[in-house]
């Protein structure tokens, strides 16, 4: 049964909703791991229950196949008060998979089996549930990659800027994924990027949309192009925040990491919920210094996310946030 927590939730997260198989056997690759653990994932599912984890109101927009692993996703959404009634449901194709293997410091080897999220349409997709949006996020690994779902994706970063909506791009780039395809990669991401009020980009990610290593110069690149804001995670380092008139890095939080998955997306979903609390939204580019408390926040989910074993298993509460020392 699908679940509406409300008729104007602020947050539509538009893109993939996959099982992830986690091999249970750490520093063991997929040639040589025997043991996996079923868990929900997919980068803007991961975006969408952080939103809801952390009380804040968002839906999601995907698709999957009509199957066991289908069931037991939107029953995963449901459990963490997402609103699913945007969920799409394929009557021929399997839910995409993932195997994702942990290795040394909480990096991953992971391999993708697609399946019914390549095939979202326009067709899919309820208009007048996703124009009553705040904000969309958009920030799939997958649906840059083929046709049909490629063309539904830009043609709804488009209608959505048309009418003036708060747009949050992340590209998510997978090296396994567009493999010699990198031109193309780098020309859609221009493309989302220069519709979008808030984008966020790994360090890698950066130096490959805009050619360079120089954060700052990147992330110069990025603004001409026409994003607002830009966030580029660095790890360790911190996060580098930009306006286009002022840039800092917002120092990470230190823990020992077990698994980096889902850690971005969490950044990304803590950055949306502050995002949707603010009533014009659209100012936030000139407030600078909220910016950094928010930037702030997103960090620490970011950190939490990685001292546990999952994406949306690893999501902490307000609640537990409140009780951590982190």
């Amino acid at each position: 049964m699908q679940n509406s927590i409300s008729e104007n939730a602020p947050v539509v997260c538009v893109g993939e909703l996959l099982i992830d198989f986690f091999c249970s056997e750490i520093d063991s690759n997929l040639i040589e791991g025997r043991k996996f653990l079923k868990s929900a994932g997919g980068a803007p599912a991961n975006v969408c229950a952080t939103i809801a984890k952390l009380g804040g109101n968002a839906s999601f927009s995907g698709k999957v196949g009509r199957d066991p692993f289908g069931y037991f996703l939107e029953e995963t959404l449901n459990s963490l008060n997402v609103d699913t009634s945007m969920l799409a449901w394929d009557e021929k194709t399997a839910t995409t998979l993932a195997f994702v293997s942990l290795q040394e410091k909480g990096e991953r080897d992971f391999v993708f089996h697609r399946g019914a999220d390549a095939f979202m349409t326009m067709d899919d997709i309820d208009q007048n549930e996703i124009n009553k949006a705040k904000i969309f996020h958009f920030g799939s690994a997958t649906a840059m990659l083929t046709s049909p779902f490629r063309e539904a994706y830009l043609s709804l970063i488009s209608s959505a800027r048309e009418k003036g909506k708060f747009i949050s791009f992340d590209p998510n780039y997978r090296r396994d994924l567009w493999k010699e395809r990198l031109v193309d990669f780098i020309s859609i991401a221009k493309k989302a990027i220069s519709l979008s009020d808030f984008v966020k980009v790994s360090e890698e990610e950066l130096e490959i949309i805009t050619g360079t290593k120089n954060h700052e110069l990147g992330v110069d690149i990025l603004h001409h192009i026409g994003a607002r804001i830009v966030a580029v995670t660095l790890g360790k380092r911190g996060t580098l925040i930009s306006n286009s008139s002022k840039k800092k890095l917002v120092k990470s939080i230190p823990v020992m990491s077990i698994d980096s998955t889902g850690a971005g997306d969490a950044f990304v979903g803590a950055t949306l919920f502050k995002l949707s609390n603010i009533h014009d939204i659209k100012f936030i580019e000139k407030d600078f210094e909220q910016l950094l408390d928010i930037i702030t926040f997103a960090n620490r989910i970011g950190a939490l996310v990685c001292t546990k074993i999952g994406a949306i298993e690893a999501l902490p509460s307000i609640e537990e946030i409140e009780g951590s020392t982190i």
